[in-house]
C-alpha cells in the first residue's frame, strides 16, 4: 500500500463515518438532551478514534474496524491497543462533554431567568379579548369624517 493509497483510504473512511455520524445525529434528535449528547460522543469516539497498527512505519486505522477485524478472524494481536484506545479517547471525550454540561448549565438556568420576566411583564401589558371587545370605541368601527364633520355609517372603497 502506497502512502497515497492510504490517505485515499482514511479520506473515504472519513467520509463515510461523518455520514454515519450525521445519520446517528438524525436518529437521536428527538431524545431528551442528556441522554442524546452522550451517546452522540459515544458514536463519534467509536467511529472517529484511530489506534497505531505499525509502531514502526506510524500506519494507523480506525479503531473499531481493528478491534473487530482481529475478534472475528483471530488474526494480530492488535485488538487490545485498539479497545484501550477506545477507552482512553472515550472517557476523554466523556469529561469534556461533562465538563461542558456543567459550565452550560448555570448559564442556562441565568438565561432563562432573565428571559422569563421580560415575557411575563409584555403578557401583562396586553389586553385581554374581553378588554378589547368592551371598550367605548371599537377597533373594527370606522372612525373617519367626511366633509361636513359628521361620521359616515359607511364607506364604500374607491376603484
Amino acid at each position: 500500500m502506497t502512502e497515497q493509497d492510504y490517505l485515499l483510504a482514511w479520506a473515504l473512511y472519513g467520509v463515510s463515518a461523518l455520514g454515519c455520524l450525521l445519520v446517528w445525529f438524525r436518529m437521536t434528535g428527538w431524545m431528551w438532551r442528556f441522554l442524546r449528547e452522550p451517546l452522540r460522543v459515544i458514536v463519534a469516539v467509536l467511529l472517529l478514534s484511530p489506534t497505531i497498527v505499525d509502531p514502526a512505519k506510524e500506519l494507523f486505522a480506525p479503531a473499531i474496524a481493528i478491534t473487530a477485524l482481529d475478534l472475528l478472524f483471530k488474526v494480530g494481536n492488535n485488538a487490545w491497543r485498539a479497545v484501550a484506545d477506545l477507552a482512553i479517547y472515550g472517557l476523554i471525550a466523556l469529561g469534556v462533554w461533562l465538563a461542558f454540561a456543567a459550565l452550560r448549565w448555570p448559564v442556562e438556568r441565568w438565561w432563562a431567568g432573565r428571559q422569563a420576566p421580560a415575557t411575563a411583564v409584555a403578557e401583562e401589558d396586553e389586553p385581554t379579548l374581553r378588554e378589547l371587545m368592551d371598550r367605548e370605541e371599537r377597533f373594527d368601527a370606522d372612525t373617519r369624517l367626511d366633509d361636513r364633520g359628521d361620521r359616515r355609517l359607511r364607506i364604500e372603497p374607491r376603484l
